[in-house]
């Protein structure tokens, strides 16, 4: 059942399990454990339909790099599904068997813990049963670059796909504009006693249950975390602690240009590091993407104007006089784009601000960095992708000077694949949850999401994210059934 949590207050008494976030995480986790039979609060903060009243809440200010934390998230039911492109490819075995290069571990499971629910979670975002993920181009000479090999959703819209489902559930509240505002943790049993949650008019109620999910994204789900007075004075959120640390992004890098050899053909083209790169390189892995422009793209108010100036300006073949101007590619130029992992590191972390939102809440600033190794990752993909592209016969290519000279500052953008901040770990000191996603020094509290990933790969975090969660509702599920077979 939805209810419209600014009119219908009508919390039970309990639940057996309280979700906080209506997003791909969020609803699979619920429709999962209530199709089992189990009580399930679901709370979305946002409503239906997207409004400034609760997207105002995701404005976060980012340092060091900018993240666009409030123009790439989506505060309605559904998430960030809502503007999702569609894309999906799931982890391979080495994301969880190689090392990554830092001082922070890898996954603490294996990659057989999470293979099986993948058919599960394709169908989940509409991919065909027994669907191949499939290239676009054949691989480049060498063992470096191999073909990248994905599929596409339609894309799947969460709040659309699956209203029925939410709507009928018998066991399900799905309450919308129901913000969690705190965590009540009881010290003395080390559990989430309930969660407070408010409307937009600051009125109050604690839902309780007997466990909590937090399924809010990467951002939120540290904040819910460091905001809550109760989970530090309990000592399960530390200032030394790595809640809200290592906060991961996907690189788009601006690697250069290239020029096709003649007979090439223009079609756009993805290239993915190999194993062997990657270990030789001690590098992370990476999608490199060629494309020939068509024309110029522009956005905004002004698009048509600047359309007008900046095809004039390539015809007269002058672009590049106007580098002081602006910069920009013309039509015919081959660019090279990228979709490249970033090592999980302490330093890049979401952190509390002194000002609060409109709700009481502190707001956050993300202090989104990258290490050396990150720097590195880069330098190599790029210098190899150069080579390979000559040594193939396809062209030549231009690097950007700040690719492989690592004083320049470098020219990049996030993919809004925001990762890590809760990361899974086999023990507190290099993580916020263990290997069922349950909070380190609670017995209820669990997370959902990418902010669990120890790594984050080179592909969308869509598809694994699924798995995780479907893994975690199995694990939910066994869990009460032993709980409620002890008791009877």
């Amino acid at each position: 059942m939805i209810k419209d949590y600014q009119t219908q207050k009508d919390l039970r008494d309990s639940y057996d399990f309280c979700i906080v976030g209506g997003g791909p995480a969020g609803i699979t986790l619920a429709l999962r454990l209530a199709g089992a039979g189990w009580s399930v609060a679901l709370i979305e903060g946002g409503g239906h339909e997207y409004s400034q009243r609760s997207q105002t809440l995701y404005r976060c200010p980012s340092t060091a790099l900018e993240a666009y934390a409030e123009e790439t998230r989506l505060r309605f039911l559904g998430g960030t599904s809502n503007h999702w492109a569609g894309r999906c490819r799931p982890f391979e075995p080495s994301d969880f068997a190689v090392p990554p290069a830092g001082t922070m571990p890898g996954w603490p499971i294996a990659f057989a813990e999470i293979k099986d629910y993948l058919p599960q979670a394709m169908a989940i975002v509409d991919l065909p049963p027994g669907a191949e993920f499939k290239a676009i181009n054949v691989a480049l000479k060498g063992d470096e670059f191999d073909a990248d090999r994905f599929l596409l959703s339609p894309p799947t819209r969460f709040a659309q796909k699956y209203a029925d489902d939410l709507s009928k559930a018998q066991t399900l509240d799905l309450f919308i504009n129901c913000n969690c505002v705190d965590l009540d943790f009881d010290q003395a049993s080390g559990r989430i006693a309930a969660v407070v949650v408010s409307d937009y008019e600051l009125r109050t109620q604690k839902l309780k249950a007997r466990n909590f999910i937090l399924a809010t994204g990467a951002i939120e789900n540290a904040r819910q975390l460091l905001n809550s007075k109760s989970l530090k004075a309990g000592g399960v959120v530390k200032p030394d602690g790595l809640v809200g640390r290592c906060f991961m992004e996907h690189l788009n890098v601006d690697m250069g240009t290239f020029i096709l050899k003649e007979g090439q053909s223009r079609d756009p083209c993805q290239y993915y590091t190999t194993d062997a790169f990657v270990t030789e390189q001690h590098s992370g892995k990476g999608n490199v993407s060629t494309a020939v422009l068509s024309q110029v793209m522009t956005y905004g108010v002004t698009a048509g104007i600047k359309d007008f100036f900046e095809n004039l300006t390539c015809e007269m073949g002058v672009a590049h006089k106007l580098d002081y101007i602006a910069k920009f590619n013309c039509p015919g130029d081959g660019v090279i784009t990228t979709m490249i992992e970033q090592f999980a590191n302490p330093k890049s972390r979401i952190v509390l601000l002194d000002e609060r939102d409109d709700l009481g809440m502190a707001k956050v600033n993300i202090n989104w960095e990258l290490s050396a190794a990150d720097r590195n990752t880069i330098k190599v993909i790029g210098l190899e992708m150069a080579k390979y592209f000559a040594e193939s016969g396809l062209g030549f290519v231009k690097l950007h000077e700040y690719v492989y000279d690592l004083t320049l500052p470098l020219k990049l953008a996030p993919h809004a694949h925001h990762m890590g901040t809760t990361r899974m770990a086999a023990s507190p000191e290099f993580g916020v949850v263990d290997t069922n996603c349950k909070v380190f020094g609670t017995a209820n509290l669990y997370v959902a999401g990418s902010s669990i990933f120890a790594t984050g790969g080179a592909s969308n975090p869509t598809m694994p994210l699924l798995q995780f969660a479907l893994r975690l509702a199995d694990h939910l599920n066994d869990k009460m059934k032993i709980k409620e077979a002890s008791n009877s």
